[in-house]
């Protein structure tokens, strides 16, 4: 009996003892592996640290455009007044949010960029010298609708996408910083903010609001002391993010939610035009260490739409110049750039420096608030039958969007039209039925809009009297079908584009007129009757005058005797 346990307790500890061995045979090769995998993974790492030390020693050197870049307000080129406003929007004690509205390269970055700088040594500005400013792009801003992740409002990342760590082992949720949050304190600058999705509006709204982010998640319990107390204070109350918004965009107004227009300063950037041009041609070629020949600049603000393009010009003219071993770049360079680059002459309107039957010149505004002088051609020509008027150039009909609804009505250009032949019949007495009249908008570019009703008289007038218009004159002004002047909007933009063009004289709304238009350095006259634009526009040869009628406010015209 002995003998038999005696055995089996052999066996056992034999057993026993080839398990241990088994089991510390198996660690030990874990913990060789690992001191394997850790050495391949110090190996890799030490080859891929090389690589990239010796990717840090090879530069380029810095593109033109970095060296063109305006490091102060005042580098920033044909936005004086706009830059003033953006100082008035975030350089004072309460600075506000901002949309900035213009064309691409004009320096809606830049100034955005530079304005933080400038609030930052403001005498009572909120903002300190460590204030951020966070540049993004609306374009690249992709969210999930589950909030899984969303780099703009930011996210929770829950433990079972987290995967491994210290949070996600320990089933804590764990939230995650965005871009308004990242800004917390300074200025959060997104770029083609009309490209936002609705979603991230609306989340990007209530931040706005609330100056903070509240995080929710199904994982988060607030009675669970293993939770870090900073978690919870996040989930208690809110991730900070006081800050100030600046969207720019090149979108018109129309195309950006109301929701977030309304809580925002709008302002509105302007094209450049042919001097400004000059002027960062000019500075692009200084900085390049390049002289141009006379006529370059001149060249090249004649085909550059934007403060890009001409750097980008300057730049391949300096590579031409650089080829042939010279510093000074030719008019022979400038003119291949624009060839191979397939560039197209700008757009500029000047007036006629002669008198013309038939041609009014009225004024108008792009989609971003840019005034631009508007040539009006009217042909009328006597016929026996009830005559017709054709429009070309104009557009026919407009379409309103609403909530629920899409309406299609008659143009505002058209309606205006309208207005101009009533007013023709009624008040300044000519009966456009016995007349066969055309008019032409020319340019390629649909005409809508209240703002050439006088204008469209003027052409009709003349056109039908045989009757020059004074030259170097302009015209903006709703008119009713009382003959009276009506307000209309972007009066400071068309006036701007008016002296542009070679305008010696603006007629305006009296309704509209400021003070502040005698500084223009062109003359400026405000109406309320088309009888005072005829008087003007035709040197008071009209033949027709004005007669009140007591207690009736309809205006009427007879031939004197």
């Amino acid at each position: 009996m002995k003998e038999g346990e005696i055995l089996i307790n052999t066996i056992f500890v034999i057993l026993q003892f080839f398990i241990s061995a088994i089991i510390a045979t198996y660690f030990l090769s874990l913990i060789l592996s690992q001191k394997n995998s850790q050495k391949a993974i110090e190996d890799e790492s030490r080859i891929e640290l090389e690589k990239l030390n010796k990717l840090e020693k090879i530069s380029l050197t810095e593109p033109l455009c970095e060296k063109t870049r305006p490091k102060n307000l005042n580098d920033i080129i044909g936005q004086k007044e706009p830059v003033k406003a953006l100082i008035a929007a975030l350089c004072g004690p309460n600075p506000q949010h901002v949309i900035i509205y213009g064309p691409p390269g004009v320096g809606k970055t830049a100034a955005a960029r530079l304005i933080l700088e400038r609030a930052k040594i403001t005498d009572g500005s909120p903002f300190k010298q460590d204030a951020k400013f966070i540049e993004t792009d609306a374009t690249t801003l992709q969210f999930d609708e589950r909030s899984i992740a969303d780099p703009l409002i930011g996210s929770v990342h829950d433990p079972i996408y987290q995967g491994s760590g210290a949070y996600g082992n320990a089933g804590i949720p764990q939230p995650k910083k965005g871009a308004v949050s990242n800004a917390h304190g300074g200025v959060l600058f997104i770029d083609e903010i009309g490209e936002l999705h609705p979603i991230q509006i609306n989340r990007l709204l209530k931040v706005l609001e609330d100056r903070k982010v509240k995080f929710e998640s199904a994982y988060y319990a607030r009675g669970d002391k293993n939770i870090p107390a900073h978690i919870h204070k996040i989930f208690r109350d809110g991730m900070p993010a006081d800050f100030r918004l600046v969207g720019a965009t090149t979108k018109s107004p129309d195309e950006i939610p109301p929701a977030i227009r309304t809580r925002c300063v709008e302002i509105y950037f302007n094209p450049l035009n042919e001097k400004d041009i000059e002027i960062i041609a000019k500075n692009a070629a200084k900085n390049g260490g390049f002289e141009l020949e006379e006529g370059v600049c001149n060249l090249i603000a004649k085909y550059a739409d934007n403060g890009r393009d001409a750097v980008n010009i300057i730049q391949t003219a300096i590579s031409v110049a650089t080829s042939d071993k010279r510093t000074k770049i030719h008019i022979k360079d400038a003119e291949w750039v624009l060839e191979v680059g397939k560039y197209q002459p700008r757009f500029v309107k000047k007036c006629s420096d002669k008198p013309q039957t038939g041609i009014a010149y009225g004024l108008s505004v792009t989609d971003f608030s840019h005034g631009y002088l508007m040539e009006i051609e009217a042909s009328a020509k006597k016929c026996d039958k009830k005559g017709k008027i054709n429009v070309s150039g104009m557009v026919d009909q407009e379409q309103i969007d609403t909530r629920r609804q899409k309406l299609i009505k008659k143009s505002s250009a058209k309606e205006s039209l309208d207005n101009a032949i009533t007013v023709m019949k009624n008040i300044i007495g000519i009966n456009t039925d016995k007349y066969d009249i055309h008019i032409n908008f020319p340019g390629g570019i649909p005409v809508d809009g209240p703002s050439a009703g006088i204008a469209l008289i003027c052409a009709m007038y003349s056109a039908i009297n045989k009757t020059e218009i004074e030259k170097g004159i302009a015209l903006t002004g709703e008119i009713s079908i009382l003959g009276n002047v009506k307000a209309v909007g972007g009066v400071v933009n068309k006036i701007i584009a008016a002296k542009d063009a070679g305008i010696k004289k603006v007629i305006i709304p009296k309704e509209n007129y400021q003070q502040c238009f005698e500084d223009f350095g062109i003359e400026i006259i405000g109406v309320s009757s088309i009888f005072e634009v005829i008087d003007i526009c035709f040197n008071n040869k009209r033949g027709i005058f004005l007669e009140n009628i007591k207690n009736v406010s309809v205006m009427s015209a007879k031939k004197p005797d």
